[in-house]
């Protein structure tokens, strides 16, 4: 159109994160805000003593075995800890033993869903990206229930992960159904993460002192 009057930018790629059109400046101050607490919520994982980190765990185990007390012939995705992440690795070698399936995410492409492969105790491993172990087999599986590592949790069941986004690709695709539990450290509860319109919620969380909390 002939008009003095600027227009809008007909272009708004600039504006897309993951297929969402983002106010750029609202999209810079949540990132900051979650750069500074994901900073602080490390250091409190760092300072944890090992025999709490072993404590909140099998509180976690617990609880798990309360939500899923027949994990037979079910299908679970959990993950390899890593950065301070709550060790389930004897609750899964627990779950495997009563006839569960088990799963590890793998990163098979960057700023994309990861796939789950079938995993067990013992299983031959090699590293992945950012040298976090996968199975050496590659046999994708679609999981019944994903066991999900929390840095931190708001009050709304947004989780604050490592950064990669990788879990809210996978989780928005999920199929129906799929049960999604959250797990973390009490410190992990937050306020609000200002979730994002990509960012996935809860259905359950449970963190290091035994809480259970559940979300609609």
């Amino acid at each position: 159109m002939d008009d003095d009057t600027p227009g809008s930018d007909p272009c708004f790629a600039h504006h897309l994160v993951d297929g969402h059109v983002i106010d750029p400046e609202t999209a810079r101050d949540v990132a900051t805000f979650r750069k500074a607490e994901r900073t602080r919520l490390y250091a409190l994982r760092k300072a944890m003593p090992v025999e709490d980190q072993r404590a909140m765990a099998g509180q976690i185990a617990a609880r798990l075995d309360a939500l899923l007390p027949d994990p037979a012939g079910t299908t679970i995705a959990a993950y390899w800890p890593i950065r301070g992440e709550i060790d389930l690795r004897d609750w899964l070698a627990s779950a495997h033993r009563r006839g569960a399936r088990l799963s590890l995410p793998v990163i098979v492409q960057k700023h994309a869903p990861v796939a789950f492969h079938r995993w067990q105790p013992g299983a031959a491993m090699t590293r992945g990206v950012w040298n976090i172990p996968v199975p050496v087999e590659a046999q994708p599986v679609t999981p019944d229930t994903v066991i999900v590592p929390l840095l931190g949790v708001d009050e709304a069941g947004y989780r604050l992960g490592n950064g990669g986004g990788y879990y809210d690709r996978t989780l928005a695709r999920a199929p129906a159904g799929t049960v999604i539990i959250g797990v973390g450290q009490p410190f992990a509860a937050m306020r609000t993460i200002y979730p994002m319109p990509w960012d996935i919620p809860m259905q359950r969380v449970i963190l290091g002192d035994g809480t259970v909390r559940a979300y609609p």
